[in-house]
């Protein structure tokens, strides 16, 4: 606490949580398996005592859900160039790149296998992410596909594809695969609200 009573920001539990998220994305990115990730393995890593993460966290997957959460909020910038088709196009694109990225990768991975709380971390901001695009949409006066189509129409392709797909099987490059995908949402009228 500071001397006006609040938390200090940078104090030590902005520390330790830096730390904790930092072993993490380590331990990850050097292949721990999801079910050799425990807590203490991380708290040795960070050089933190377990008690101090299971007080915060209080298990491995809502931990990898706080670290997912911090590693793909606000990484991918919202779009507004005028257009539905380039604003998803732009946004897919910066998605498909930072997807490429293996520590990415890496933990979108540890973070499925540790559970659906985890899992759903690394999807949220993106469904926001959506939303305000088509939030834009909208107020220029055009049609708008639901954000469960563009979730189902572009971004589980993409995730799929990073995910599950080899790099050598993978096809077109990135920016056509992006456009077929926006092409085909907005092409297809069912997808389209007032």
């Amino acid at each position: 606490m500071s001397e006006t009573g609040g938390t200090r920001p940078g104090g030590r539990s902005a520390r330790v949580r830096a730390s904790v998220h930092r072993a993490v994305a380590d331990l990850v990115a050097e292949g721990v398996r999801t079910e050799d990730l425990t807590i203490p393995v991380i708290a040795a890593r960070a050089g933190v005592h377990a008690t101090t993460v299971y007080r915060r966290w209080g298990s491995v997957a809502e931990l990898l859900a706080a670290v997912a959460e911090h590693r793909f909020t606000g990484d991918v910038v919202v779009p507004d160039t005028g257009s539905l088709g380039a604003d998803l196009e732009r946004w897919a694109g910066d998605v498909a790149r930072d997807l490429a990225d293996p520590d990415s990768l890496a933990l979108m991975r540890a973070s499925i296998g540790a559970g659906e709380t985890a899992a759903c971390a690394c999807t949220a901001d993106r469904r926001s992410q959506i939303a305000g695009i088509l939030e834009h949409e909208t107020r220029r006066g055009g049609e708008v596909p639901e954000v469960d189509a563009v979730v189902d129409g572009v971004l589980a392709p993409l995730y799929y594809t990073a995910l599950f797909v080899p790099a050598h099987e993978r096809g077109p490059a990135p920016e056509d695969r992006v456009r077929a995908l926006v092409e085909k949402l907005l092409g297809g009228a069912q997808a389209l609200t007032p």
